[in-house]
């Protein structure tokens, strides 16, 4: 535990009580006095603050950032519009997905988000093919602040005309931060970059406002579980392919036909055997990671990757891969959890819907 990085929130954190837990190298709340399904509550009806600031920010700088990093993920870069955003996924020679990042367009390049276990791996992979087209600078100097909720916008009033995957710089609580329209609960809400030094304060000053309180790693995950979103190293990796994982979307039209990133072939050639789903046990009883996924024959046919409580349901949910053939919403399965049988049906995802701001 002493080897744990901190957050330059960490002290905050233990001030509001928060339970603390080792989560990609670094010591983050995973809860706070009132319990994960408050805060999971409260993001969905009003503005929870979540710590980001242990993911990867990084800017590729160079007039060819666009374009070189199209060389590296199926999205499209160079469409981005000044002050857009994009969901995209590095992808390995194999088919398989070694990250999913957000890309911005910023002035001169492109700024991006990795994973928090990711970063190292990523920005060594970014450098090894691309440092000599980009300039490709970490900045491990800046602290990342999620704010999600349908009162984020009257709580950030400033950036309330920000659609969704867009930002832009300005003063958040009279704090300079990049504000962006984005998330990864499913609410409307924002995340904020600021200088480390400028994280405290900026904390302080969104805390005081009467519909903002802090959420930690637990409400975060029930979160983006109930927004069917994909969380790295669980429901997707390097042994799934977009097509497998649903993100078919993130690779548009004519990236699939100029074919010039990595795993092209794999991915558009070979149709995949398998579905990321949804899936919902009966009873209460929940089906967590690694769970055995049968048929009706009881032979086994696949495995949850993701699995909790969902509060806003009232009761367990599930991802998980299943081959084609059985992928269909209300398709009848059965879970073996912990070698007890428990029924179970395939649902459309995601199992909330979002609730983004289009504008």
């Amino acid at each position: 535990m002493t080897d744990l990085l901190k957050t330059p929130l960490h002290t905050m954190h233990l001030a509001a009580g928060a339970r603390m837990a080792p989560f990609a190298g670094y010591d983050m709340p995973l809860r706070y006095l009132e319990g994960s399904v408050a805060e999971h509550n409260h993001a969905r009806s009003r503005a929870a603050l979540f710590d980001v600031s242990h993911m990867g920010q990084l800017r590729l700088m160079g007039p060819d950032a666009d374009a070189a990093l199209e060389t590296l993920v199926p999205g499209d870069i160079q469409g981005l519009g000044a002050g857009t955003m994009r969901y995209t996924l590095l992808t390995a020679e194999s088919g398989g997905i070694l990250d999913d990042l957000i890309v911005s367009r910023v002035p001169d390049g492109l700024g991006v988000v990795v994973n928090a276990a990711c970063k190292e791996r990523d920005t060594e992979h970014l450098r090894r093919h691309l440092g000599g087209r980009v300039d490709i600078i970490a900045e491990p100097d800046r602290a990342l602040l999620a704010l999600q909720g349908p009162a984020a916008a009257a709580v950030l009033a400033a950036f309330a005309d920000l659609p969704f995957m867009s930002w832009r710089e300005g003063k958040a609580c009279g704090v300079p931060a990049r504000v962006s329209r984005s998330g990864y609960t499913g609410e409307d809400g924002f995340e904020l970059s600021v200088a480390a030094e400028d994280a405290e304060t900026l904390a302080q000053r969104l805390l005081t406002h009467e519909a903002v309180a802090w959420a930690g790693l637990g409400a975060r995950d029930s979160l983006r579980l109930e927004a069917g979103l994909c969380l790295y190293g669980h429901d997707i990796g390097e042994d799934t392919t977009p097509l497998e994982a649903g993100l078919g979307w993130t690779m548009p039209k004519h990236r699939r036909v100029e074919r010039n990133f990595p795993g092209a072939a794999r991915i558009l050639d070979t149709p995949p055997a398998r579905r990321r789903v949804g899936i919902r046990p009966e009873g209460r009883v929940i089906a967590r990671e690694d769970t055995t996924l049968l048929d009706e024959a009881n032979t086994p046919v696949g495995r949850v990757t993701s699995g909790g409580f969902a509060p806003v349901l009232g009761g367990p949910i599930s991802m998980g891969y299943l081959p084609v053939a059985l992928a269909a919403p209300g398709t009848a399965l059965t879970f073996d959890i912990r070698g007890t049988l428990r029924p179970g049906r395939v649902v459309p995802l995601p199992f909330v819907p979002h609730n983004y701001f289009r504008g």
